[in-house]
């Protein structure tokens, strides 16, 4: 909560100090670089997190088979873009990844913990320092840098084990599917910020994003009751009460998003009065989404992560096509709506699988 809290604060004081559509291109190379790493990175986090907590000496492998594409993809976004703040960005996420993978993996929470808040503190310090001196250009340097601290345990995951790809063998199958969980759940989040600009400008964007600032602070404790859930669904534990709470609390939450936040928005972001009907409409995707949480967590528990995977692409499928079809004709708010509709349809398929297979 607090580390999301830091982050979506320091976001929304960066969006009083610019324009939306300055605003707008950061996001868009954020973006980029977050995809572009995404798609570098075998060993995900969840890899690595089960391999070495069995034991398996495996990090190195990942390691490398991770950091030689993410080289390869920050030289590809430099060719495309000709920013040099981009192509750090994204080695910066590809070692982030890996660090917190085998954090994880060693449980080593505390060390988890003081690397994650690290980063949220640096990325405050580093943010505003860099954005008062150089600009508007300083800010995804700064995100950049504030992952540094991570290189240290890439150093240590070399020293403790040795590159060995014959280890791939008996494992693609499990790497596979994780690698391409992560690319799905990273197109989710990420695919908008790619289609908004070419169909409806930079402004738009910087406007969309604000909303997505605000959605995020505002689903706070349903990510975190889905963290809390999918240990206990996993180990069998009775986790209706809980889920019905949580499903509960989504609803006033959503609420308090359509008819509070627009009223903010509009006395302390006076540049982004179109980030307003966004809002609105998107406070109320927050309930499917929850609903989608849930049954992913149960899903994942039993081990059916296919299910979660094609609501994933289904959402996304669902994502493209309605900003492309109802961005022209109604703007922020056609982008809006096809957030909603791509929850809703996440939420009706996976409600459907769970009806069948009971």
């Amino acid at each position: 909560m607090i580390g999301t809290a830091i982050t979506s604060i320091f976001w929304l004081y960066i969006a009083r100090e610019m324009n939306p559509e300055e605003y707008g291109e950061i996001f868009f190379h954020i973006g980029i670089a977050t995809l572009a790493s995404v798609f570098a990175v075998i060993g995900t986090q969840n890899t690595l997190a089960v391999y070495i907590a069995k034991r398996i000496p495996i990090q190195s492998t990942l390691f490398t088979a991770s950091l030689i594409p993410g080289i390869i993809s920050s030289i590809m976004i430099y060719l495309m873009y000709q920013r040099v703040d981009s192509t750090i960005l994204v080695i910066a996420y590809v070692i982030n990844a890996l660090a917190m993978g085998e954090l994880l993996g060693k449980k080593e929470f505390s060390s988890f913990s003081r690397y994650f808040f690290t980063q949220k503190i640096a990325t405050v310090f580093l943010g505003l320092s860099f954005f008062h001196i150089f600009g508007v250009t300083g800010i995804i340097y700064a995100l950049a840098l504030s992952y540094v601290a991570f290189i240290i345990r890439i150093v240590i995951g070399y020293k403790e084990t040795r590159v060995n790809f014959s280890l791939f063998k008996t494992r693609w199958g499990f790497i596979t599917n994780n690698y391409f969980m992560s690319v799905a759940g990273a197109l989710n989040s990420q695919i908008d910020k790619l289609i908004i600009p070419p169909l409806l400008g930079f402004t738009i964007l910087g406007n969309y994003n604000l909303a997505l600032q605000v959605i995020s602070m505002l689903s706070i404790i349903p990510n975190i009751m889905f963290r809390y859930l999918l240990p206990h669904d996993a180990s069998g534990s009775h986790t209706k009460k809980i889920k019905q709470l949580t499903f509960f609390i989504s609803i006033p939450i959503a609420v308090f998003g359509f008819f509070v936040m627009p009223i903010i928005i509009d006395n302390f972001f006076t540049q982004y009065s179109e980030a307003i009907s966004a809002v609105r409409i998107m406070s109320l995707s927050i309930i499917p989404w929850t609903v989608n949480l849930l049954y992913s967590s149960k899903f994942l528990a039993i081990e059916k992560s296919r299910h979660v995977l094609i609501s994933y692409l289904l959402i996304i499928i669902t994502l493209v096509i309605g900003m492309i079809i109802l961005g022209p004709i109604f703007g922020i708010s056609g982008v809006a709506v096809s957030q909603l509709i791509a929850q809703i349809f996440g939420m009706l398929f996976l409600l459907i699988i769970k009806r069948y297979s009971d």
